[in-house]
């Protein structure tokens, strides 16, 4: 099967929908909210990574089906590893700083929620603060970058003719998705921070040419690492 252009080539206008683009990402939506929802009725704290492993799954087949691969996505090695892990540390800051503009917002509008228990056996628990960062580095910091950001933008974009403003589109859709997968825990707050945090991670995404999600990936690495270990610490909640 030839593989479905990632982008609209230069100075195409508008063209038509391409529906078998949204539909892989109304899949791929599906089973995100389908599996998170049903085990949360068996682990709060598992529920979220269950779902992420298993649209990972599914996400891959739909690429496949489409003669594509994550590469196409920006999943790649990179031609630099020294400057992959330079624009990491621009991306933690861009996190930090778009985390703080969100939290600011938050603020005025909602109280802080917060679901402690999710996360409150890992203070001084060597196994369990291991067993959370093993989940750091798959569910939260290659799978959530590669499905939130490479594969919902692309296939969004895709769909509306991936012209700028379908681009922009899809960014804030795909943000308002990641905020949503946040709030069953932290809330209304949670959902305007992480959603703040989206927005910034998937115009990074955009901005390195949908060709680079390392950077991405290892920074959203360096933040949940940092957060967990200080929850190892007892320094957060």
């Amino acid at each position: 099967m030839k593989p479905t252009p990632i982008s609209a080539p230069a100075g195409q206008g508008a063209r038509r929908l391409d529906w078998s683009a949204l539909i892989d990402a109304i899949i791929v939506v599906l089973v995100l909210v389908a599996v998170k929802q049903t085990f949360l009725t068996y682990t709060l704290k598992y529920a979220g990574p269950i779902s992420t492993f298993t649209a990972m799954a599914i996400a891959t087949w739909r690429l496949r089906v489409r003669g594509m691969s994550w590469r196409d996505l920006g999943f790649r090695r990179p031609d630099s590893w020294l400057r992959t892990l330079g624009l990491s540390i621009f991306v933690f800051g861009a996190i930090l700083l778009s985390g703080g503009i969100g939290d600011a917002i938050a603020n005025l509008f909602f109280e802080k929620g917060y679901v402690a228990n999710r996360f409150g056996d890992i203070e001084g628990d060597v196994p369990m603060y291991l067993v959370w960062m093993a989940l750091v580095w798959t569910h939260g910091a290659f799978f959530e970058e590669m499905l939130f950001r490479a594969f919902l933008i692309n296939r969004l974009s895709q769909f509306m003719g991936s012209s700028t403003a379908s681009t922009i589109l899809a960014v804030a859709i795909a943000a308002v998705f990641f905020g949503y997968r946040h709030a069953y825990y932290q809330g209304l707050f949670g959902f305007v921070v992480t959603g703040a945090i989206g927005v910034a991670l998937g115009a990074i995404y955009v901005w390195f040419g949908k060709t680079n999600l390392l950077p991405q990936i290892l920074a959203h690495g360096y933040v949940n690492s940092i957060g967990f270990t200080m929850r190892f610490l007892g320094l957060r909640e």
